[in-house]
């Protein structure tokens, strides 16, 4: 697999950077989440009617990729891009992204949304046994990557 010039993936990675300054109280484990797509519009329409019922929003497009972030940051987290090596791109075995969801009526949403959208089922809206307030529900996207969202809230 040949692997994009470093100069290019310096490029990326500044073009992602300059879209806000990191906090200094910015305690985040992660600093951004990047899914592969094969056709990035298909892809962005999917996200633009399935994020927002979270609460989250497109914030930068390009060619190449398109960034999502939540109320309040001023960086992109969540990136649908297409390969950097230009390969086609594949859900990795294992892997899933799960967005937190403030109320269960969100996680419901979630899941309503991204349905009528297009994406396969893998696990309706409910309780799940991680813990007693473990509400989730789970999707796969239209490039077959695992997408939840979790609400942790004992309402």
């Amino acid at each position: 697999m040949q692997r994009a010039s470093k100069a290019a993936r310096r490029k990326l990675a500044q073009s992602k950077l300059d879209l806000g300054a990191i906090p200094a109280d910015d305690d985040s484990m992660l600093l951004y989440v990047t899914l592969g797509t094969n056709d990035l519009d298909r892809a962005g329409h999917f996200y633009d009617a399935v994020l927002p019922v979270l609460g989250y929003r497109r914030q930068h497009f390009s060619q190449e990729e398109i960034g999502y972030s939540a109320p309040g940051d001023t960086r992109c987290r969540f990136w649908v891009v297409t390969p950097f090596n230009r390969h086609r791109a594949t859900a990795g075995n294992g892997a899933m992204v799960a967005f937190t969801a403030e109320t269960r009526a969100a996680v419901d949403a979630f899941h309503a949304a991204a349905i009528a959208a297009g994406a396969a089922d893998e696990g309706g809206p409910g309780l799940r046994s991680y813990h007693a307030h473990f509400y989730a529900a789970y999707v796969r996207d239209l490039d077959g990557n695992k997408l939840s969202a979790v609400c942790e809230s004992s309402e």
